[in-house]
């Protein structure tokens, strides 16, 4: 993706999410100078992975295949596996009319996906096998509101504004917009987006930048290049 068009979602994505009434950290608006002079009380913002999420998984076809996402907040693997401390996380995610978010599922997350505005938000869903991988003979069922729901294999569960789906390890499902783009919350155990989003096809996860304009706020996937000591 050309950086020119990720500042550009940056900045759509900003307009849709204060249109829903949410706003963004101060320090999302940070530019990547201010970012690196501040680097060393922004810590826990960095190493947690923290802040602008842009990904065409890859493929270069954005406007077809691809979400936007802003981690807000995320807990520590660590006080996750002794069951106790800050296990959790919360992200903003932006999927456009008919974008795809490709079949995945996770190994340690479990996710509440919310519906906060915008059109239906349509979740394809399938089970796992014994060994959780992609069944695309195996239903299951999710929790969508604290209602039980049952599914068929490659059924599709729509959610309305204000409607959620609880996705736990082994449910695998893709997403996108329908009739319009939707704002979501997800609200999940510790989010872990370089190891534990298991695709089943082999797909890349982030995007691969083509600097053709300076950055106007970094992506998580830049810190290790533009924060490293």
């Amino acid at each position: 993706m050309k950086r020119s068009q990720i500042n550009a979602i940056m900045a759509e994505a900003d307009e849709m999410i204060r249109s829903y009434g949410f706003v963004l950290p101060p320090w999302a608006y940070w530019t990547p100078a201010v970012f690196q002079e501040r680097a060393d009380i922004a810590q826990a913002v960095i190493s947690a992975r923290c802040g602008w999420d842009i990904t065409d998984y890859g493929a270069g076809r954005f406007d077809e295949m691809g979400l936007f996402l802003f981690t807000l907040r995320n807990g520590r693997l660590a006080d996750l596996q002794r069951g106790g401390g800050m296990c959790y996380a919360e992200k903003l995610l932006i999927s456009k009319q008919d974008q795809l978010s490709p079949m995945h599922t996770h190994v340690v997350k479990a996710e509440d996906i919310i519906n906060r505005g915008g059109a239906r938000l349509v979740i394809e869903l399938y089970g796992s096998d014994a060994d959780g991988r992609f069944d695309d003979t195996a239903g299951g069922a999710v929790m969508s509101d604290g209602i039980r729901r049952d599914f068929a294999p490659g059924d599709k569960l729509k959610l309305a504004p204000g409607e959620s789906v609880t996705l736990m390890p082994g449910d695998w499902h893709a997403f996108w917009g329908e009739g319009g783009d939707v704002l979501i919350g997800e609200v999940s155990t510790v989010n872990d987006d370089e190891t534990d989003n298991i695709f089943r096809d082999p797909i890349g996860r982030f995007a691969d930048v083509e600097e053709d304009v300076a950055p106007m706020h970094l992506l998580v996937s830049d810190y290790a290049t533009w924060l490293s000591e």
